[in-house]
């Protein structure tokens, strides 16, 4: 493991990243952690929590997955993706808003399930799992806002500015959502052993994080169409994250979670989002018995 951690620190050095690491043997329960305790800003990776008690409230009967939710445009959150790119009203299921979620990190989807299961609840869920680090400050728009605000007139352009990115409460882990790389990769363990929820909605989640459609950071380390990579990122300015689970085809399955920050304020910086990939895959080579 020394030398696995070595290699860590080298690659993350290497794309002028900080970064914090936990993988850990879903099922003998080996682990390789580089700074997995120290508590990072979760950015869209909170959307797993709050998938998680989506489903562990229709476990329980408290609401119906094809029940249909109205989005009209107005007071909708916003973003890139989604219903949060969309200009028309629209009438979908809160499991295909679930998906969009999943799939393409929508905000605004995030936002109607967070209306309907309420933040204090993915907080209860958090806590019921055991995940002491993890905790859900802002709803996705609430989130959003603060980034506005704390830019000032500037608007986006400031966030070139490293004195303004020093000031974002979104990238404070003391005043925003936040977790721990140990915190997701237990919450990851706990989906595929179906301890979070019922078999039927574990396979419901497992699912949904297998249809995430950003193949350029955790899945770009395991480029082989026998691995199955399953996960959800998260991305702020300086800030790229992704946990996930990694399969192998003789039944091995390896939760592991990265979260990083760029020196850099650029936004496109594609060796910070490929160290993902490099190093998670150094930590579940490590623990199949390698370096």
């Amino acid at each position: 493991m020394t030398t696995a951690l070595a290699r860590i620190r080298a690659a993350f050095d290497g794309a002028g990243v900080t970064g914090r690491l936990h993988a850990v043997d879903i099922d003998s329960g080996a682990e390789i952690s580089f700074g997995g305790d120290q508590p990072v800003v979760t950015a869209s990776v909170h959307k797993l929590c709050l998938l998680v008690t989506l489903h562990q409230h229709a476990a329980e009967g408290r609401l119906d997955l094809t029940e249909q939710t109205e989005c009209a445009p107005a007071g909708r959150t916003s973003g890139p993706t989604g219903l949060g790119a969309m200009l028309d009203p629209v009438r979908m299921s809160l499991r295909d808003a679930a998906y969009l979620m999943m799939a393409v990190s929508d905000n605004g989807a995030a936002d109607v399930l967070l209306a309907r299961v309420g933040l204090d609840a993915v907080n209860d869920t958090t806590a019921g799992l055991g995940l002491t680090h993890t905790y859900a400050v802002h709803t996705f728009g609430e989130f959003l806002a603060t980034i506005k605000e704390d830019a000032g007139p500037g608007g986006a352009q400031a966030l070139a500015d490293p004195y303004v990115i020093a000031r974002l409460r979104a990238l404070d882990p003391a005043r925003t959502n936040r977790s721990t790389a140990r915190d997701m990769t237990r919450l990851l363990g706990s989906v595929w052993r179906d301890e979070a929820c019922p078999p039927e909605h574990g396979a419901a989640l497992r699912r949904l994080l297998g249809l995430q459609v950003w193949p350029h950071r955790m899945a770009s380390g395991f480029p082989f169409d026998d691995i199955h990579v399953a996960g959800k990122t998260g991305s702020l300015p300086t800030v790229r994250n992704e946990v996930g689970v990694i399969e192998y085809p003789d039944g091995g399955r390896y939760a592991v979670a990265v979260f990083t920050r760029a020196a850099s304020t650029a936004a496109n910086l594609p060796r910070a989002d490929a160290v993902i990939g490099t190093t998670a895959a150094i930590a579940v080579d490590a623990l199949r018995g390698g370096s």
